[in-house]
């Protein structure tokens, strides 16, 4: 199936969600913080990314605007993941860069429709 990268700092969260896609047929790289996680991105070039946003030092935003803002990886989709849940914070979070934006706890259901449509968005067009 695809290459997806994790940024997350909890291990138990990142233990869960990694576990939860590869289940599904996923492969998963798993990035501490979020400088780890635009390093990732752009040397490992993984189909879809999975962001929390607070962490330290490098936040989900300031990471996803790295990755999203670089031609190299401007390509790949962003679901942001946290636990603020506000309208605004998601508005920030998309204008990020982001395609998706989901609040925590997550739900199983909602994570994985999110990530085959965007993983199917992605694909490019066969003709």
């Amino acid at each position: 199936m695809a290459l997806i990268l994790l940024v997350e700092d909890s291990p138990t969260q990142a233990f869960v969600t990694a576990r939860l896609l590869e289940r599904r047929g996923h492969r998963v790289l798993v990035a501490r913080n979020g400088q780890e996680g635009v390093s990732l991105a752009v040397r490992e070039k993984p189909q879809l990314i999975i962001m929390d946003i607070v962490m330290p030092d490098t936040n989900g935003y300031q990471a996803t605007r790295a990755i999203t803002s670089n031609p190299d990886t401007a390509h790949i989709p962003v679901i942001m993941v946290s636990t603020k849940g506000q309208t605004t914070d998601k508005l920030w979070g998309l204008r990020q860069g982001a395609m998706g934006y989901l609040t925590k706890p997550l739900q199983e259901a909602e994570l994985l429709a999110t990530v085959d449509h965007l993983l199917q968005q992605a694909q490019p067009a066969t003709a």
